[in-house]
């Protein structure tokens, strides 16, 4: 077996001799950092994801983890776009590797420094770490008149359709996306006991799915039913749902239901994403064209937050709509139209006239 010449060993630390005892090492640090993601609540789904990260990066390495440099950390993320990754996975890979030597550095630095001399690194940094700034495409929305005339159309379609209830719920969904910005998960996980119409004005939908963040399962809201959406689910609910059959009644039943019957469960199916997804997708290819390929539930998410910021609505009310942790993240969602300080100085010009009865932010031979 191959010896491993390491500095250190000062202390109750146990020397590295061996090839194997780095092996070992390795292996404790990725296990504890196993151990930490679970007791901080992440899903075992994530908790995989990232070992294997993590082990597809120790093997790239010429060293041991504790040795990785930002030069093996460029390698390893130029060598995922070769392989033909998206920008998201490799973002994703960064991210969970700087995750993990945040723990090395809090956890093993003594250690690891005794035992071999060796100051761990962070080899992520701003410069390799593909940020979220930059993972593509901006999700700039169509204008209110392109999403009014499609909703518009699509609506007056519906009764004429093949299938009139499974085209009445796909817009339903469609009607939610761009107007309470619900993740397409998020609509399709809704029960009908999540509509409570008793809470606040206009009711809200309690959204129990909701994405959660670093993997730390569901992340629960309510929804206020703003924006029209009380009309649209009480139109829902009231004429549409009932026809799919008894468990209406249901409170567990689903809000967006399949053509389907549950033999188990004595109740409709639940709608599938994929099938809702085609669906916009070709009412978008028949009704605004100039869209097709582009259009997507994410995109009227982010439509439903530039349209409300457009009206007034206050961004930390927005972030609080969406679920969003950071309100960074509900400002990469506002798109607002070219002409918006313009308006934004207009607005203020009156608001300032109405008061004092003059102009204040400008006047002749200002500058």
């Amino acid at each position: 077996m191959r010896l491993v010449a390491l500095r250190g060993g000062a202390g109750d630390d146990e020397v590295l001799r061996t090839a194997q005892d780095v092996e070992d090492f390795e292996q404790e640090i990725v296990d504890e950092y196993a151990i930490a993601m679970a007791a901080a609540g992440l899903s075992d789904g994530y908790i995989r994801t990232t070992r294997a990260t993590i082990i597809e990066f120790a093997r790239s390495l010429t060293g041991p983890l504790w040795e990785a440099s930002f030069a093996d950390a460029d390698r390893f993320l130029v060598e995922q776009r070769r392989m033909g990754h998206a920008v998201s996975t490799r973002a994703g890979k960064a991210g969970a590797l700087a995750l993990f030597y945040e723990f090395v550095v809090a956890r093993y630095q003594g250690q690891i420094h005794r035992m071999t001399g060796v100051v761990v690194e962070q080899p992520i940094d701003e410069f390799n770490r593909q940020s979220g700034a930059s993972l593509g495409k901006v999700r700039v929305p169509p204008s209110d008149a392109e999403v009014d005339g499609l909703f518009a159309s699509w609506r007056g379609s519906i009764p004429e359709a093949r299938k009139y209830l499974p085209a009445a719920r796909d817009y339903f969904a469609a009607a939610l996306w761009r107007r309470l910005g619900l993740r397409i998960t998020e609509s399709v996980m809704l029960d009908i006991r999540d509509w409570r119409p008793d809470l606040g004005g206009l009711g809200k939908l309690h959204v129990r799915f909701g994405k959660g963040s670093r993997g730390r399962g569901p992340k629960p809201r309510l929804v206020p039913a703003i924006n029209g959406a009380d009309r649209l689910i009480d139109w829902w609910l009231a004429e549409v749902r009932p026809q799919y059959g008894a468990d209406w009644a249901d409170p567990d039943a689903p809000m967006l239901p399949s053509e389907r019957l549950d033999q188990q469960l004595g109740r409709c199916g639940r709608a599938r994403a994929d099938v809702l997804r085609r669906t916009l997708n070709s009412q978008v290819d028949q009704w605004l064209p100039a869209w097709s390929g582009r259009m997507s539930p994410h995109v009227l998410r982010h439509y439903c937050a530039s349209s409300l910021y457009g009206a007034g609505m206050d961004l930390k009310a927005i972030q609080e709509l969406l679920g969003h942790l950071w309100l960074a993240t509900t400002s990469g969602y506002i798109h607002v139209r070219s002409d918006h300080i313009e308006r934004a100085w207009g607005q203020a010009n009156e608001r300032l006239e109405d008061r004092f009865g003059q102009r204040r932010l400008s006047g002749p031979g200002t500058y």
